[in-house]
């Protein structure tokens, strides 16, 4: 029996980018579809509301090949921290149009209670994620 240990190495390099990125995709199906779309505010402690989408459309994930992992969260939040504030807790700035279509932009900061989103997606698929392993290298593919 011969042992090329190339092939080997490709074969379970192509398996754990494949398994990691469904993992990815696992996390990040449970983030969004713990986000609902209601008015008001959610609750302390629970998954924050949706009010136009854009939070539960902008949690992507991706697979980072120099630390050999998956990321997933919100993106796309550049200047804002409400992401951050939203999974922990804490202080974001909220602009809001004073005057309606054409008044003017008003700032102001707000102290937000933490509704977490994302620890809770990863806790609900954890126990998943062994299983993602199972038969993820075989023989000649």
């Amino acid at each position: 029996m011969f042992f090329d240990r190339h092939v080997v190495m490709r074969a379970m390099d192509s398996a754990k980018r494949k398994v990691l990125s469904r993992a990815g995709a696992f996390i990040r199906t449970a983030a969004r579809t713990s986000i609902r779309k209601r008015k008001g505010s959610a609750p302390p402690r629970k998954p924050p509301h949706s009010h136009e989408g854009s939070l539960r459309r902008l949690i992507l994930f991706g697979y980072d090949k120099s630390s050999d992992s998956v990321v997933v969260g919100p993106v796309g939040f550049a200047k804002s921290t409400a992401p951050r504030a939203l999974e922990h807790g804490g202080e974001t700035v909220v602009h809001t149009r004073v005057g309606g279509r054409g008044g003017r932009l008003v700032s102001r900061k707000v102290k937000i209670a933490a509704r977490p989103f994302m620890a809770p997606a990863l806790e609900k698929e954890r126990p998943k994620l062994p299983l993602l392993w199972r038969n993820s290298i075989r023989k000649g593919g």
